[in-house]
């Protein structure tokens, strides 16, 4: 079987720096500048052996296609703390791309300064024949008090039914060959790269260029600690309070990413929005007409946009919207950062299933028996794998033919958020200005989180499998909006309140301005829950609109809804810029994890909270 390491011998340069030589029969790949060589994690050890992956076929990039690829290269040999990155695992094919531009002229001093672990100039010795180390910090595997792990998950191609398979993991499957032998609790559970393990980087990066294929070459991924965690350390190598520098972002934006700016000293400026997102022209109008001076900050040069079901209003934007988006950027030299946790969840549109007395009443009493609400329609499945990828909006990175766009993606809201594994997608030089980040900081994912995941994405139900999880994600998450827009139809004053049915993600959106809702039921999270409601209260037609602020009513409503024993989250705490006045008062409600009935009785005390407040009688 023929197989490919990496090494420190010399041969022909390869793109993006690596070079690329055959020496008995076995391909060898190398870093050829010194910021690209191995490093370990918090300067904790070496790995006494190189990753081994066999030469990559020229197969079409398709899920048939990368199982084709798989099969030639062989099996992956990827031990403790050995080096590895996305070009080993990138079909032929990507590297006759162009480059990327380079970022030199917006990352900060920070990001500049960080060098690789000096340990690591030691691992070159590591191959010389009888060599015993004492210089690594790496500990025996046999000191690990677990041995065994197991889990047991839905099985595709339906995930219910009792359909389940068992993945299975023991402290030495590697030297055994068993449960796989790719991946086991040894290496999991010592010190790893902080760029990821090379068993789930390998599947995360086939994952990548199977579904957002960016259209230069010098691309690569890494694995992050979540969304979160990303954001921050691309604040800190982006923008520098010392320079003055400032983001761009929707009008309303994630609440967690105005909170990790502000410690940074990072002013955030908001775009405003319609019914997909973010608007091109007032971004264009904004930077064209930017006063530093006034504005207090220089002209932004990162924008921070999540483009699918948009926390908190919903909004998607179409395929057009986005590279209307990226010309802008493209026009001003702007940086993006991609979030997108709900990109999969994008849905198809929903159709109103009304109850056949639904326009004979506008309420009912307190804890209403749900049982005879509006009927929701059944939801069509894709027929296949390719209808689903096809039918998906594209995303800023498959367009990014400059290389200005980091994508952040993560498993947190079509997996588990608890794991804490996510991934960036950016240019070489950015993911490397990350990865030196990394090493001084979070050092990179769980070992354990790690292992699980790729237990189950990639042994279990590989990439077949993990698209039909998301295929079957999507239609619960449909179907739970579905019911909750249902709910929204028979006990909300439709005079007062309106809403735009979201089209991915856990958010409902409504057209801009005026008052929007966002609330969830008691007791769901509210943070960062993935399946929101947002919802429009037309506050102009409040009784007391002319003597009390758009605030005052917003907290108002709030109160009364906490009082009837619903929680709705209250939209000016999304604000991207909190001294501007807010442009309507918005409440978030989520749909993703009460029960039906439950999201029937908490829009129905949402009603009367409203109905209340604007003084207009039940029927």
């Amino acid at each position: 079987m023929a197989t490919s390491t990496i090494s420190s011998l010399s041969s022909p340069i390869l793109p993006n720096g690596l070079t690329d030589g055959l020496i008995n029969g076995v391909r060898c790949f190398s870093a050829g500048t010194q910021h690209k060589q191995p490093t370990n994690v918090g300067n904790a050890g070496f790995a006494e052996q190189d990753t081994v992956i066999g030469k990559q076929a020229d197969e079409p990039l398709t899920v048939e296609g990368i199982k084709a690829r798989r099969i030639k290269a062989g099996k992956l040999i990827a031990p403790t703390a050995s080096y590895s990155d996305s070009d080993m695992f990138k079909s032929p094919q990507s590297f006759n791309k162009p480059k990327a531009k380079r970022w030199d002229h917006l990352l900060t001093e920070e990001a500049i300064a960080r060098k690789p672990c000096a340990l690591k100039q030691a691992a070159q010795h590591l191959k010389k024949p009888g060599l015993i180390s004492l210089g690594g910090g790496l500990p025996s595997a046999t000191n690990f008090p677990i041995d065994h792990l197991s889990m047991r998950v839905p099985a595709p191609p339906s995930f219910e039914g009792g359909d389940a398979a068992t993945a299975e993991m023991g402290k030495y499957d590697v030297a055994r060959d068993e449960n796989g032998g790719v991946y086991d609790l040894a290496i999991a559970m010592n010190y790893g790269q902080s760029v990821g393990s090379a068993q789930l980087l390998r599947w995360v990066t086939e994952h990548t260029e199977l579904v957002h294929p960016p259209p230069y070459g010098d691309w690569r991924c890494a694995l992050t600690i979540g969304s979160t965690g990303a954001l921050e350390q691309a604040f800190r190598m982006l923008c520098d309070r010392r320079r003055g520098d400032a983001v761009l972002t929707e009008e309303y934006s994630f609440s967690s990413a105005l909170e990790t700016a502000a410690p940074l000293g990072i002013k955030v400026f908001g775009v405003k929005m319609d019914g997909q997102g973010l608007l091109p022209q007032s971004m264009d109008e904004i930077l064209a007409n930017w006063d530093e001076k006034a504005r207090g900050a220089r002209k932004p040069t990162v924008l921070y946009t999540v483009p699918s079901g948009q926390n908190p209003t919903g909004a998607t934007q179409s395929a057009q919207r986005r590279r209307e988006v990226y010309d802008v950027c493209r026009k001003h030299d702007v940086y993006i950062i991609e979030d997108e946790p709900y990109y999969f969840l994008q849905m198809a549109p929903y159709e109103s299933a009304p109850h056949p007395e639904q326009h004979q009443h506008h309420h009912h009493p307190p804890e209403h028996d749900h049982s005879d609400r509006a009927e929701v329609k059944a939801i069509p499945h894709p027929e296949s794998i390719d209808e689903f990828l096809k039918g998906l909006v594209p995303s800023l990175l498959s367009i990014d033919v400059d290389g200005r766009v980091m994508r952040m993606d993560s498993f947190s809201k079509v997996v588990v958020p608890g794991s804490r594994v996510g991934w960036i997608t950016a240019t070489e030089q950015i993911v490397d200005r990350y990865i030196r980040h990394a090493e001084c900081c979070s050092q990179g994912p769980s070992g354990i989180s790690q292992i699980l995941m790729y237990k189950l994405v990639d042994e279990t139900w590989g990439h077949e499998g993990y698209l039909r999880w998301l295929m079957h994600l999507r239609m619960e998450y449909t179907r739970r909006r579905n019911t909750i827009l249902a709910a929204c139809e028979e006990y909300l004053p439709r005079d007062i309140v309106s809403w735009v049915p979201p089209a991915a993600g856990m958010f409902v959106s409504s057209p801009f301005p005026l008052l929007y809702l966002l609330f969830s039921f008691p007791y769901t999270n509210v943070n960062n829950s993935p399946s929101q409601l947002w919802l429009k209260v037309d506050h102009t037609k409040h009784p007391d609109a002319a003597t009390k602020s758009i605030l005052e009513i917003e907290e108002s409503i709030f109160d009364s809804c906490i009082e009837k024993g619903v929680l709705a989250i209250r939209g000016s705490w999304f604000r991207a810029e909190h001294d501007v006045p807010p442009s309507g008062l918005f409440f978030r409600t989520t749909f993703a994890a009460a029960s039906e009935d439950d999201m029937a009785r908490a829009i129905e005390r949402f009603g009367l909270a409203v109905r209340e407040s604007f003084g207009i009688a039940s029927k």
